[in-house]
């Protein structure tokens, strides 16, 4: 009787340390750390360090109301530190729908956070400011013209294109309202940004194309902004200016029209294009992939719900949504689907860049160009 009556504590001594074990898996508590024991009520007792103790009583209703909500409630999912990464975004100006604007949509539609990226856009005077805050690490991204990757790497600056923004020639003539043609603007001036900009090369090559002088024929004059060209237009200083699909906002205002997108003189080219630092590649290559992934988001966006994104854009670029949607008209079909370059397009720019004595040197065309983000994946 009494081997029996031992085997039978034994037995009971087992069990309830399977049920002791069990509960404690219920409640998330480390196997040995904490046990019921069994007195008027439930005393759950959590081991201390010698020297000390802590006791928790609850009733017995208690830990078994804790007991099975814990057991309903599942498995707890862990906890996962998802700090966002900080990053700047910026384009060589604000003015320029296709340029811009996905990087707009991009934060008003919350692809960037989408991302774990806590973005900033900036844009900013010009491509050539832009080009060193990309250098400096200052900005991520960079969007910008396209030939000011040819310039930046034949003056030994560290950057790399990444992806093409804007594919063909989305660049305008925009003409006073009176001119029906380009024949009519032979011997008249033609506005441009400054010497040797990417405008100031198409002019020259319009000239050509007509069969005129660049140097004779027409007058290629260097005023800046837009501001400063649609000024000169109405004193009738210039009849005609070389701009981006901003051309849309002063046809809209009836101070001048766009007679045609420049892509008739250049068959091949890449309009406007995202590049990276050296360094950056190195040491951000998930953000840079990552971002690059949301504006690509954004251009899908712009193509596909263009009056909700004109309304986006509209308050940022400070144009009325109709202008929008005419820069829309312009350039909306050349924004990039996945990025990918040509480099045959690109030979062609430097080609074009060479024989205009903007850049002297024939650097290899790999050089210019980083894979690592194209095709992009949406």
């Amino acid at each position: 009787m009494i081997g029996q009556r031992r085997r039978q504590l034994r037995a009971e001594r087992v069990e309830r340390t399977r049920y002791e074990t069990g509960v404690s898996d219920m409640l998330g508590f480390p196997h040995g750390k904490c046990r019921p024991t069994y007195e008027k009520g439930v005393i759950m007792s959590r081991e201390r360090p010698r020297g000390g103790s802590a006791m928790t009583r609850c009733t017995r209703r208690q830990f078994l109301v804790s007991a099975a909500s814990a057991a309903l409630a599942g498995p707890r999912a862990p906890r996962v530190a998802s700090a966002q990464t900080s990053v700047k975004l910026g384009t060589a100006v604000l003015g320029d729908y296709a340029l811009a604007g996905p990087f707009i949509v991009a934060m008003d539609k919350g692809y960037l956070k989408a991302e774990n990226l806590n973005a900033e856009f900036i844009p900013f005077r010009g491509g050539p400011d832009l080009v060193k805050a990309v250098i400096a690490g200052e900005i991520l991204i960079g969007a910008a013209g396209s030939t000011d990757i040819l310039v930046a790497r034949e003056a030994g600056q560290p950057l790399k294109m990444s992806a093409t923004h804007t594919e063909g020639n989305h660049f305008t003539l925009n003409v006073a309202t009176d001119v029906q043609g380009v024949a009519e603007l032979k011997g008249k001036a033609i506005g441009v940004t400054r010497v040797g900009a990417t405008t100031w090369v198409f002019a020259r090559m319009l000239a050509k194309q007509e069969g005129w002088d660049p140097d004779r024929d027409v007058k290629i004059v260097a005023l800046g902004g837009l501001d400063a060209q649609v000024a000169a237009l109405s004193r009738k200083e210039i009849h005609a200016f070389v701009w981006g699909d901003g051309g849309a906002v002063t046809q809209l205002q009836g101070k001048s029209k766009v007679l045609g997108r420049l892509d008739q003189v250049t068959p091949m080219w890449i309009s406007q294009i995202q590049y990276v630092s050296e360094e950056s590649i190195k040491k951000n290559n998930d953000a840079i992939r990552k971002a690059t992934r949301a504006i690509f988001l954004a251009q899908r966006f712009m193509r596909t719900n263009t009056n909700e994104a004109a309304e986006i854009i509209s308050k940022k670029i400070g144009w009325p949504p109709e202008a929008v949607l005419g820069a829309h008209k312009i350039s909306g079909t050349l924004l990039s689907e996945s990025g990918q370059y040509s480099m045959e397009a690109l030979k062609a720019m430097q080609d074009t860049l060479i024989e205009y004595g903007v850049i002297k040197k024939r650097l290899p065309l790999e050089e210019h160009v980083t894979r690592e983000f194209v095709p992009v994946k949406i």
